[in-house]
């Protein structure tokens, strides 16, 4: 039989429903290889050799795919239809050759599918080919040219501006992006302006809104009417004339369906309607393509298939009629100039089945797939017919002009069953109804009112908007956008708020370094020229090591040239750099870096041990005043560096500060006599906004004595700890419901909770298993499935395996529960017993005994639980 492999156990499980015992399917799960995170994993000097290791999880996967082929020596490589599946079979067939698992004449072919379909595997399978050289090079250059940036410019931030912790070839420039809106709203000076409004009635009494948009005979423009005196005048303007219709004017119109999704539209819609992060829009996608549900969700393609075509005609015609098809397919034409990347679009392999249809369990993967389908049947029918009405109103004397707008649906057509979300509002009146309205009867006024407006910053990104912005800069490409919006949320450069994304300190800090001393690196015109030389590569028009050479010997040069630059004068620059942001032109026209505080220093910028950046006093330390990173006026509320005092306690200063693992108080200074004086962390849910001298006075007073324990009078104890609030007597604790419990909890209360834990199997007693599933095959020993603190897990003697998420416990199996534990001593090197430190060679047998029995269970089961671990190990692969 020959050895078909894939990424994921569930991407192998539903193939082999297709392919059936004719073949062994196995699982890669995700790239078998990667660089080594050190210096000199790529050699620039020696052609761009690139070192490879296989990662140590991927060892055992390997190991049984090198197993199979001992029996079925044909290996067919069946990893997804990109640049990186392209990649993850190359890194496969060179890592088995390395193994000598594949002979000079063993077959190894490559094939291809865009839906896990058994007529898209079937064709698959008929037309196999080789793997493609142009897609692999072009991974590798890709692969290169990151791991370069990151592992050279990473270091220079490192040692220039404390608190950075990474660059990287698109992430950089995609911060940048976040940074530089964020700058435009603080620079942003709203304008004022009016419009008025009058409420109308026809002569049957109908009412209806229509806009000023002529006074004085002249047409107004948007910031004519811009104070409230001038508002009051042209409201007198309109209730001293008479009114009347000058023109009524009908127009038909049409509004077409958007085309089918591709990876970026995908991502920007589910952000629009569900909220859903990149990374989660992405993870769902992939669950739904494994399961055979939807065609490849990495793509830049929105052409289909013709046969899909004329599948989503039919499913529209018979849940909607025939008026809703158009009398010709809708044809869509491809963006990508990267024929790589333009596969089909993301559409349902079924166009009949809906998610009803589907009875999906998960909430992400039922909202998504209605979505798509949705999405895709749309693209196929009917434009909406509509009929666009303007009613032009005005007196007399000509003075005085107003326009009524709105829109009637003749047709809904696609619009029956989806419309596009927006990113922003409208902000329009084209969606209003109108009633029927005569040319030359007269307008009755019934109020005219005057609002007054201001101009609005530019909105801050979504991840929607954002990636929208990098794909109309060509930064990027589907599979990158959901793992760089990760990793500067990661980082801490970037948080998420309500949906939207702000630039954290560190973030404006590495941008205006960068920008400052490597602005060619993070520009987006370079960065968009590099992304088409790649795709050059990929379709074979250019040598992939010419592009790295060239990129090379630029960066390299400038790389040198910060060598010698100090920690001072880098802030220094930054600080001149940022001036008109953190200093803007004060009113009364004094010194904007003049200290407010002692009148005689002058503020710079400061970097604080924990990475953040602040205004400081040149006369510190006989001046402390500091203030937030950023223009004046956000000092109110904020954490300084020093801590923003609370109050008193006798002689101690109570502060609340900001540390790495989050905000707490603290009781004094840091001294000679005390250098880590008594500090308590914020409980979760406590904002630090609300933390006054009271509620840090409890939290320093912790843990609390809350009396003797009537057993054996030793004390309990009432505190906060890593896993919440709790009493504690001995080493027995007991969780409380709320943080508030903690400082209320009584004797009685307290000594109940800690039997009751007692009982359940807190220490000194056995827990109960959640299932108790047998024996151990092969080893003997006990397997159950237990309730941890963590959540359910597998048990066997002293290797405790965790279940994955969602799993249900009842419906583990001996046979599941056996793979988990093997997988899991098989990692910590061991079965039952650890060998010697010295026995490398026993040590070594017993992980490939394990790792084998696992693959032949591997190669069986296809469980739910391997394919929660394999999609994170996608993910991880992907990055």
């Amino acid at each position: 039989m020959p050895v078909v492999v894939v990424e994921s156990p569930a991407k192998a499980k539903t193939i082999n429903k297709y392919l059936g015992s004719d073949y062994t399917v196995l699982a890669s799960y995700g790239h078998v290889r990667d660089l080594p995170p050190k210096d000199g994993s790529v050699d620039p000097d020696h052609g761009f050799e690139m070192k490879w290791e296989v990662a140590s999880d991927s060892q055992k996967h390997v190991r049984a795919i090198a197993e199979a082929l001992k029996d079925d020596p044909e290996l067919i490589l069946a990893t997804d239809p990109d640049r990186e599946g392209e990649a993850i079979s190359w890194h496969l067939e060179e890592a088995l050759r390395k193994r000598r698992a594949l002979k000079k004449d063993t077959p190894v072919k490559r094939v291809v599918f865009n839906a896990i379909t058994k007529s898209a595997v079937t064709e698959a399978m008929e037309n196999p080919r080789d793997v493609d050289d142009a897609l692999v090079e072009a991974y590798l250059a890709r692969r290169a040219l990151d791991y370069l940036v990151g592992f050279k410019l990473s270091p220079v931030l490192w040692r220039k501006l404390p608190g950075a912790k990474s660059a990287g070839r698109v992430q950089s420039v995609c911060l940048r992006l976040i940074v530089e809106r964020e700058m435009e709203i603080e620079a942003f000076r709203p304008r004022e302006y009016w419009s008025v409004t009058a409420a109308l009635a026809t002569p049957r009494g109908q009412t209806y809104e229509a806009r000023l948009t002529v006074l004085g005979g002249k047409k107004l423009d948007k910031f004519d009417i811009a104070t409230t005196e001038e508002a009051e005048l042209a409201v007198q303007a309109v209730r001293s004339r008479d009114l009347t219709v000058t023109s009524v004017e009908a127009k038909p119109a049409s509004r077409k369906p958007a085309p089918p999704f591709m990876t970026s539209t995908l991502q920007q819609e589910a952000s629009r309607k569900f909220g859903m992060g990149a990374k989660q829009t992405m993870s769902a996608a992939q669950r739904l393509y494994e399961a055979g549900h939807i065609t490849y969700m990495r793509t830049d393609g929105i052409d289909m298939a013709p046969e899909a075509v004329h599948a989503a005609r039919d499913a529209i015609r018979d849940r909607y009629g025939a008026d809703y098809v158009p009398d010709s397919p809708r044809m869509y034409k491809n963006k990508a100039k990267n024929a790589q990347e333009a596969h089909e679009c993301i559409r349902p392999t079924d166009m009949t089945k809906d998610a009803g249809a589907l009875k999906l369990s998960d909430p992400d993967q039922k909202k998504l797939y209605d979505l798509i389908w949705k999405r895709t049947l749309a693209c196929q029918m009917e434009a909406a017919r509509l009929e666009r009405t303007t009613v032009e109103i005005g007196s007399a004397d000509g003075q005085v002009g107003l326009r009524a707008t709105g829109q009637v649906v003749l047709f809904d057509g696609f619009m029956k069953v989806y419309e596009e979300g927006r990113d922003e509002p409208a902000g329009d009146d084209d969606d209003k109804r109108l009633p029927q309205i005569a040319e030359g009867e007269a307008a009755e006024k019934r109020a005219v009112t005057p609002e007054q407006h201001f101009t609005q910053p530019p909105p801050r990104y979504t991840e929607a908007t954002l990636v929208k912005k990098m794909e109309e800069l060509g930064i990027g490409r589907p599979s990158t956008y959901a793992s760089v919006l990760s990793t500067i949320q990661d980082r801490g450069y970037v948080r998420k708020e309500k949906n939207r994304l702000f630039p954290e300190d560190k973030g404006r800090l590495v941008t205006a370094f960068l920008v400052n001393y490597f602005r060619k690196y993070v520009g987006y015109d370079f960065t968009a020229e590099l992304e088409e030389e790649l795709d050059d590569v990929s379709a074979g028009e250019r040598n992939w090591k010419d592009v790295l050479d060239r990129f090379w010997r630029d960066f390299s040069a400038h790389l040198a040239e910060t060598a010698d630059l100090r920690i001072s004068e880098v802030l220094d620059q930054i600080d001149a750099v940022l001036a008109p942001h953190l200093y803007p032109p004060r009113e009364d026209g004094g010194d904007p870096r003049l200290c407010p505080n002692c009148g005689t220093g002058r503020l710079s910028m400061r970097t604080s041990r924990a990475g953040g950046a602040f205004i400081g006093c040149s006369n510190y330390p006989e001046c402390r005043f500091t203030r937030p990173f950023g223009p004046p006026g956000m000092e109110d509320d904020e954490i300084g560096p020093d801590g923003k005092l609370l109050g008193y306690d006798g002689d101690d200063a109570i502060t609340l500060r900001k540390g790495r693992f989050g905000p707490y108080v603290q009781r004094g200074e840091a001294t000679e006599e005390v250098p880590k004086p008594p500090r308590a962390s914020l409980p979760k849910g406590w904002a630090p906004e609300e933390i006054d001298l009271e509620k840090a006075l409890m939290l320093l007073s912790l843990p609390r004595a809350v009396g003797p324990h009537p057993d054996d009078g030793e004390p309990i104890e009432a505190g906060i700890g890593r896993y919440g609030p709790y009493v504690r007597h001995g080493r027995t604790y007991a969780n409380l419901e709320s943080v508030d419990e903690v400082f209320v909890v009584g004797q009685n209360r307290a000594v109940e909770l800690l039997a009751q834990k007692k009982a359940r199997g807190g220490r000194g007693a056995a827990a109960k298993p959640l299932k108790e599933l047998g024996e151990h095959p092969e080893k003997g020993g006990a397997v159950n499935v237990m309730d941890g603190r963590y959540g359910p897990y597998v048990k066997w003697e002293k290797v405790n395996a965790t279940l994955p998420q969602g799993t249900d416990p009842q419906e583990v199996t001996l046979e599941t529960a056996v793979q988990l534990v093997d997988e899991k001593a098989a990692k910590k090197g061991g079965g039952r017993k650890k060998a010697p430190a010295k026995s490398g060679a026993a040590k070594g047998g017993t992980k490939s005994g394990t790792a084998k029995g696992g693959a032949k269970t591997a190669a069986k089961s296809g469980t739910k639980a391997k394919a929660t671990s394999a999609a994170k190990g996608k993910t991880a692969a992907g990055k």
